[in-house]
């Protein structure tokens, strides 16, 4: 069988045609190839265009790939290899081209390279490795965003008006309502590897996701995902190591 694959969609042909292994004439043989890939190619063009409706994500605040600047951030760097408290302002996001038929917005920042245990992390005399397993730490959660919404301006990052915040990971699993909306980067300064935070903004198919004092962050992401039909990304790095 030979597969032809092209933005996850692929054409799958059993047996070509026994003209192909005959003895007739090679202009034949290139007719029915030709026939052959140009069908498949009609069909991989159509499943692009089913999974192609990206939303366009943007930012006043962040360049995506850039340095995400330290007013945005929960913590910075002293200047003298350790961490200061920082502005911690939630960052400008604006989005277009949504589908038509979306029922609402959700929005997800998550940093994956967060180291998967914290016993080095600020510690004197201890480093982080590049290669040190990590995990997923979810900075900001949010849900129930109306679907007439198309920017959530700077420092709204804890509103209650834009949609439904869920408390972040910097609560560390606790119900606290001091981390409940956006908390910004804050990777420990002795950590080597560069954090990338990517921000996500998904639209559903649903208008409402339940949630409730208890719900975590990690729970309410797979929510998201069940009814996602659209989303649209851009991504930031922050550090707080300085090499020494």
């Amino acid at each position: 069988m030979l597969y032809l694959w092209k933005f996850n969609c692929y054409c799958a042909i059993d047996t070509f045609p026994k003209i192909l292994f005959s003895k007739n004439t090679i202009m034949k043989k290139f007719i029915i190839t030709t026939s052959i890939l140009t069908s498949c190619l009609i069909m991989n063009f159509s499943c692009m265009a089913a999974t192609s409706n990206d939303i366009v994500l943007s930012s006043d605040s962040i360049d995506n790939n850039k340095p995400i600047p330290k007013k945005f951030a929960y913590c910075a760097s002293d200047g003298k290899g350790k961490t200061k408290d920082s502005d911690n302002i939630s960052p400008q996001l604006s989005w277009s081209k949504a589908p038509s038929e979306t029922k609402s917005f959700a929005l997800v920042v998550v940093d994956p390279d967060v180291p998967a245990k914290f016993d080095n992390a600020n510690k004197d005399g201890k480093v982080i490795a590049e290669n040190f397993p990590r995990q997923n730490f979810y900075h900001w959660v949010m849900v129930n965003i109306p679907a007439n919404t198309t920017e959530i301006a700077e420092g709204k990052g804890k509103d209650k008006n834009i949609g439904i915040a869920l408390v972040n990971d910097f609560a560390g699993g606790k119900n606290s309502p001091k981390f409940v909306g956006y908390d910004g980067p804050c990777p420990p300064w002795n950590d080597v590897r560069l954090h990338h935070y990517h921000f996500t903004i998904y639209a559903l198919d649903v208008e409402t996701i339940k949630t409730s004092k208890n719900s975590s962050s990690r729970e309410i992401v797979k929510e998201i995902e069940k009814h996602m039909i659209a989303k649209g990304e851009l991504v930031g790095t922050y550090s707080n190591f300085t090499k020494k």
